[in-house]
């Protein structure tokens, strides 16, 4: 049975360049860092889930809710070919049984946080707005968008952001869980502007206080659709590999 099933909506993902070195002790075993065009991206996404079921069953007060996960890209060699896919360096939830669930049984690392949430219909363009509460400060992420969908461009970066369908964690140095997420091809809202006012240090630690002061290489939203994640797989590998960090 499908571990999750799950609206996706309204994905505000913020795009940066990073140093893979940087990555290095997150990089689950039998993983490599997926780059586009030469670049190391890691990404802020906010979003909703919405008509959450796990393992089929809705739970009260936890079936519509607003996540932002910071998160970088990486490519599994199997069976003749590349998954693609994503870790993740902290998600955030409203909801304390979420994040119980997701760090008992998958091993990620979610946190719960007061979060709250709007989206703002203008005449021309719509506001969407993400925020979380940290040490008693709000975190926000705002993107304005243009109302008319367009389709995402193969071999775009666009595509490449948001066409990663497993996910890995990392359980220890030769252990990495994985899992797949099922979603058609997303579309994408145009975006006028947006405005980020994250402390990096204070939610990621001091690896990620150099987005601090970092431009994004880009913004996007992406409108989503209905998401299914998997089981997970357990996959050992008694003797890892040195991570491969280039092209």
């Amino acid at each position: 049975m499908t571990f999750l099933n799950a609206q996706w909506r309204n994905l505000a993902l913020i795009n940066y360049e990073i140093d893979p070195q940087l990555l290095k002790k997150y990089l689950p075993a039998g993983t490599e860092i997926d780059f586009w065009n030469g670049k190391c991206y890691v990404s802020v996404v906010g979003f909703m889930f919405e008509e959450t079921k796990i393992l089929g069953i809705k739970f009260p007060f936890h079936i519509n809710f607003e996540e932002v996960n910071l998160r970088f890209y990486v490519k599994h060699f199997e069976n003749g070919e590349w998954k693609r896919g994503v870790v993740f360096i902290k998600e955030i939830v409203p909801k304390k049984a979420i994040t119980f669930i997701a760090n008992s049984l998958y091993k990620e690392h979610y946190e719960t946080c007061k979060m709250r949430h709007k989206i703002i219909e203008k005449e021309n363009t719509t506001l969407f707005n993400y925020q979380w509460k940290v040490d008693g400060k709000w975190n926000t992420i705002q993107l304005e968008t243009f109302k008319e969908s367009q389709e995402i461009e193969v071999n775009s970066e666009a595509e490449f952001i948001t066409e990663h369908y497993f996910g890995y964690t990392k359980y220890n140095d030769n252990t990495t869980f994985e899992y797949e997420v099922k979603h058609p091809r997303w579309k994408q809202l145009e975006v006028k502007n947006f405005m980020l006012k994250v402390d990096f240090k204070r939610n990621y630690g001091s690896d990620f206080e150099i987005l601090q002061n970092t431009k994004p290489l880009s913004v996007l939203l992406a409108k989503g659709s209905k998401t299914k994640v998997e089981n997970k797989k357990t996959k050992r590998y008694e003797n890892a590999t040195k991570p491969n960090l280039t092209l």
